[in-house]
């Protein structure tokens, strides 16, 4: 491997890190401070929804616009938020068959709602799952969509690589500069 193609790789191990960050942040210290996170107390208020697409519908036949407006940012955010998880693991991981890495991105989304719920941190729900099983479906269909139509590793590096940095200032401002409380 040469010096750039190192460069390239410690650049999107680097972002991919960064990304990681900025999902622990988003998932469990946007709600709580991380003092507030071992509260006994305010652990005795948790939601669970284990019926699949229940909140989902709850969304969709919700009268309130400041309730659709909510469900359309929690579904759409879900799946975005997943995409660069499905896209980084298909470019790291030398198996790059779709099952095992969505089974991959499945067990992360199960482990945060489960510690999500444990906790007491938001809302437990197999509807967040399932959607961000999607968002990391869609990073892996992105991948292979590249892989077929630049046909060459390297290209795809250097896509994703220049994706990444047009990215990376996205990410760490929201790291960083904002106060995510939702």
């Amino acid at each position: 491997m040469n010096i750039r193609e190192r460069i390239k790789t410690i650049f999107l191990y680097g972002v991919f890190i960064c990304y990681i960050v900025f999902l622990i942040k988003l998932l469990f210290l946007s709600r709580i401070s991380l003092l507030e996170m071992f509260n006994s107390h305010r652990t005795l208020n948790r939601s669970i929804n284990l019926i699949p697409f229940n909140s989902i519908k709850e969304y969709i036949l919700g009268g309130s616009a400041t309730l659709k407006r909510f469900a359309f940012s929690n579904v759409v955010c879900n799946i975005v938020l997943f995409i660069p998880l499905g896209t980084y693991l298909s470019l790291f991981k030398k198996d790059k068959r779709v099952i095992t890495n969505l089974l991959f991105i499945f067990l992360v989304s199960l482990s945060v709602e489960i510690t999500q719920g444990f906790l007491g941190i938001g809302t437990s729900d197999i509807d967040d799952i399932i959607l961000n099983c999607l968002g990391g479906w869609i990073g892996i269909l992105g991948y292979k969509f590249l892989a077929f139509i630049l046909r060459d590793e390297k290209n795809v590096r250097t896509v994703i690589t220049i994706l990444s940095a047009i990215g990376l200032p996205v990410i760490l401002y929201l790291l960083f500069m904002v106060s995510l409380r939702l």
